[in-house]
């Protein structure tokens, strides 16, 4: 079959809940998922790829906002959080039309979408020309599973070709898991020593299931501030558990689940190659979030740590220098002005995002010198980070004022935020981590005191630029 055109198809495929960790291309050894390897060979890794943050505990509501419209966190509505008078101020209306199908259905594409139910941005979602979705976290290959996914976009690939469509396209795929419940199929569950029948608290024959992150921890050293919160209480399989044998359990169903969603997407590869499309496709891999599963006492996303701040982002397609590794320091909400840019498709004005085509092409190392992150889904303020270099700073102000917590680190030397507790005896023990002296928070230490206040100067402007509507307990008597 002869190209649809000579403007480029797009495959949007976004993970719900992984953290980059969870991929050899960001250093794991076990979780096998040997197409996402190939689209990095072809293509370009990004290490410094972050969702913006949430102002609900469904932080994947807000993420997706944002990649659907390529709007910061504060300009998109999901009113949580905020009066109806900031919302209007800063969210204009009507914005599904110019959101990502919109755009392109009016620029020629036949846009399809095929994802989970609900937690997302329904009035965006509507905008596709095709749309199945259906949320699915079962195991084996069943209507339920991340295999329905990989067929919907089969399916709708095989009628293209039937019908002998000359329209580019562009197709968002985004999967169920490995979000929990993390169904695992039969055969996977084995390869990683994990079951799905686990009971929380439970001791079960976990010889081959993998260890412990570096940065697990018993409990988180205070409280996260957001008061029952199903991702830290109600997570099948974990509940409130962070025993050993709980966490290496949930990391095995996790991989479980990835490597599933890889061979999901191996056969959609398979399928563009075969109909002559691949090579005129950029396909591009993220998720809306990263999450713990056990790193720092935690289970979810709903914290700023780099393992659920941070996505895992792969770009490839036409003319891109094949295994590029890039930092950009992008955001999710820069998807669409890239994927726009790329097309040739002018963006509206409501996009606020930065096109990074410029860093896919080798021009400039990023887009942006600084980061800001925001999670105030429980108690207000709640938490935000700044990154800025290697430097990272995170703060909280929760339950009225009773946690009031600032970390300091400095990221070439402490990648996984290591804290003072993971100095402690039984940790080491346990994750095999000997961390160095100066792997801990170093807000408190005389000698960071200059940087901590060039970093809490940078998040204050980072807050104001983004129109954020809340101040900490230490920013009182600022604009």
């Amino acid at each position: 079959m002869a190209l649809a055109s000579e403007r480029p198809n797009f495959v949007f495929i976004i993970a719900d809940d992984q953290a980059p960790g969870t991929l050899s291309v960001y250093g794991n050894t076990l979780c096998q998922t040997p197409h996402l390897d190939r689209l990095a060979a072809r293509g370009v890794v990004f290490d410094g790829a972050y969702h913006m943050g949430a102002n609900t505990g469904a932080v994947c509501t807000a993420s997706r906002h944002m990649v659907m419209t390529g709007r910061t966190l504060w300009h998109v509505p999901v009113a949580n959080g905020r009066t109806t008078e900031h919302v209007q101020a800063h969210c204009p209306p009507m914005l599904e039309q110019n959101s990502m199908a919109a755009i392109f259905n009016r620029a020629g594409y036949d846009t399809m979408r095929t994802c989970k139910e609900g937690n997302s941005y329904s009035a965006a979602n509507e905008q596709f020309t095709t749309v199945r979705d259906q949320t699915s976290r079962m195991g084996d290959e069943t209507a339920k599973s991340s295999h329905w996914h990989g067929q919907q976009v089969i399916e709708f690939l095989d009628q293209r070709e039937k019908s002998a469509a000359k329209d580019p396209f562009l197709i968002y795929m985004g999967f169920s898991h490995p979000h929990d419940e993390r169904n695992g199929t039969t055969k996977l569950l084995k390869t990683y020593g994990a079951y799905n029948d686990f009971e929380p608290g439970e001791s079960k024959a976990l010889a081959t299931a993998p260890p412990l992150p570096v940065s697990w921890l018993p409990e988180h050293p205070f409280h996260h501030g957001h008061i029952e919160l199903r991702d830290e209480e109600r997570v099948p399989g974990v509940l409130k558990h962070r025993d050993t044998d709980t966490v290496r359990n949930e990391i095995g169903r996790e991989y479980a689940c990835i490597e599933y969603m890889d061979e999901q997407i191996g056969r959609v590869l398979a399928r563009l190659e075969a109909m002559g499309e691949l090579e005129n496709t950029y396909i591009f891999f993220t998720s809306d979030h990263g999450i713990a599963v056990g790193k720092h006492g935690l289970m979810g996303k709903q914290n700023l740590y780099e393992h659920s701040w941070r996505v895992p982002y792969i770009v490839s397609g036409p003319s891109l220098k094949a295994g590029t590794r890039a930092k950009g320091n992008i955001y999710l909400l820069d998807s669409l002005p890239t994927m726009l840019d790329l097309a040739g498709i002018k963006a509206p004005s409501t996009v606020e995002g930065l096109s990074f085509r410029g860093v896919l092409e080798g021009k400039k190392p990023i887009v942006r010198e600084t980061l800001y992150g925001a999670y105030c889904g429980g108690t207000k303020p709640g938490m935000r980070a700044l990154k800025h270099g290697d430097w990272k700073l995170i703060k909280y102000d929760v339950l009225d004022g009773k946690v009031r917590e600032t970390q300091l680190f400095h990221l070439a030397e402490n990648p996984d935020e290591l804290l003072i507790e993971h100095h402690a005896p039984a940790v080491v023990r346990l994750t095999g981590n000997q961390p160095l002296a100066q792997q801990k928070n170093l807000a408190k230490e005389p000698e960071y005191q200059a940087k901590l206040t060039e970093m809490e100067e940078l998040l204050h402007a980072e807050m104001k630029k983004h129109d954020d509507p809340y101040r900490f307990w230490d920013q009182k008597g600022l604009e």
